[in-house]
């Protein structure tokens, strides 16, 4: 890699090298400035909002921002994983290139986590955008398969920082995008948890309505609603067409709480289903005996620790992590559906209107959308259902003489 690492080049006006043992392939889709080359897709340069000019030149890649080297800027020059060879081969490994144009070197750094609120999981390869305040520098980075993510050397102050869940692969945030921010004081780089959610300015609206049984009906939004807003009885309207007779609500619920309370959790008697239950129980015995047996290894090889021969150190064993390191900090989920319970039965063939006051998604956005929910008629009664079918006669047939 050229320049070298930490170097201090006031005058530098070259191309950032990255140079290989052997010929490289440079894709099927050429750079043309636009972020969706194969080649453009795996540098991210620091800081810059421009697509850098990335170059093949047979066994390397040569990198140089479009405006050019800016003077006193500390630049970050990273090639993520992906480069391959004429035989297919591809690289796994991160290259980095940090220098600066005269200004001192840095030595801040910023980690955390990136996180999908709609799924509770982290995002793989999750692009990270930490702006440096007041001047807002871009430097960014990609998380790994875990979402995690480490954006070093970078100087020090205070960040606005940046989770994006990239899904055109640009390396860049685009409007339609999910993403979240955290801001991190200067003086600190641990950046936490950031939450990746659908940002919308919009207020909810009413996609549907349905009737779950003769007290009560769902209805579904358009959006994912704010899970920590708890929305009263009054604040839903509900009244009966054409006369506008109120309808008193009794509790609103969320899907989850409304299974709780009112469905009756009945085993399944199929094969499939009791099939799927051994296979439960039989994954959790497994489970629990390998957790017992890592246990009894871990005590073991600290009882080993403690002998030592005379005049030797003895060795230290890493600490059991008792935090749960890996877990993600708990978060309610994200729902798009309630449930509203009302105090008198909804009358079949009927039609009512309803009114939801105040709702919130997830940026906060309030709202008062309007729906009509129609009941469905009680379905007749087929009287000949019941009557029992005649009995086929399985007798021989028998001519009487």
């Amino acid at each position: 890699m050229e320049p070298d690492s930490a170097a201090i080049l006031p005058d530098f006006d070259e191309e950032v090298s990255f140079a290989f043992s052997e010929v490289i392939s440079e894709g099927g889709s050429p750079n043309f400035g636009l972020g969706t080359g194969d080649l453009e897709k795996l540098v991210l340069l620091s800081p810059t909002d421009a697509v850098p000019r990335v170059r093949w030149r047979r066994n390397r890649i040569t990198v140089r921002p479009r405006e050019g080297w800016l003077p006193n800027v500390a630049y970050r020059v990273e090639l993520l994983p992906g480069v391959a060879d004429l035989s297919g081969n591809r690289s796994r490994g991160r290259s980095i290139v940090t220098f600066t144009t005269g200004a001192p070197f840095p030595d801040g750094s910023l980690n955390g986590r990136v996180v999908a609120w709609s799924t509770q999981r982290p995002i793989p390869a999750g692009l990270v955008e930490a702006l440096l305040l007041p001047d807002s520098l871009p430097y960014r980075t990609l998380a790994d398969s875990i979402g995690n993510f480490r954006l070093e050397p970078i100087p020090r102050g205070e960040y606005l920082v940046y989770g994006v869940l990239d899904q055109n692969r640009d390396l860049r945030w685009d409007l339609r995008e999910d993403f979240d921010t955290v801001r991190v004081a200067a003086g600190r780089d641990s950046v936490g948890e950031i939450w990746v959610f659908r940002h919308d300015t919009t207020a909810v609206r009413v996609l549907s309505t349905e009737v779950r049984d003769s007290l009560s009906f769902g209805i579904t939004f358009s959006q994912m609603l704010n899970p920590y807003q708890r929305l009263p009885g009054d604040s839903i309207l509900v009244r009966q067409l054409p006369d506008s007779a109120p309808l008193p609500v009794l509790r609103v619920l969320t899907q989850a709480e409304f299974d709780t309370a009112f469905r009756r959790a009945t085993p399944d008697t199929t094969p499939a289903g009791r099939a799927r239950a051994d296979s439960l129980r039989a994954d959790s015995l497994a489970r629990a005996r390998a957790d017992s047996i890592r246990a009894d290894s871990i005590a073991a090889a600290r009882r080993a620790a403690e002998i030592r021969l005379p005049g030797a150190e003895r060795r230290q064993l890493p600490a059991i992590d008792t935090a749960g390191r890996g877990r993600l900090t708990t978060k309610p989920a994200l729902f798009d559906k309630l449930i509203i319970r009302v105090v008198q039965p909804l009358r079949p063939g009927g039609r009512y209107a309803v009114e939801i006051r105040g709702i919130e998604n997830l940026s906060r956005v309030r709202g008062s959308p309007r729906s009509v929910l129609a009941v469905p008629e009680r379905p007749p009664t087929d009287t000949t259902l019941l009557r029992p079918r005649p009995r086929p006669d399985t007798g021989a047939f028998r001519r009487d003489r």
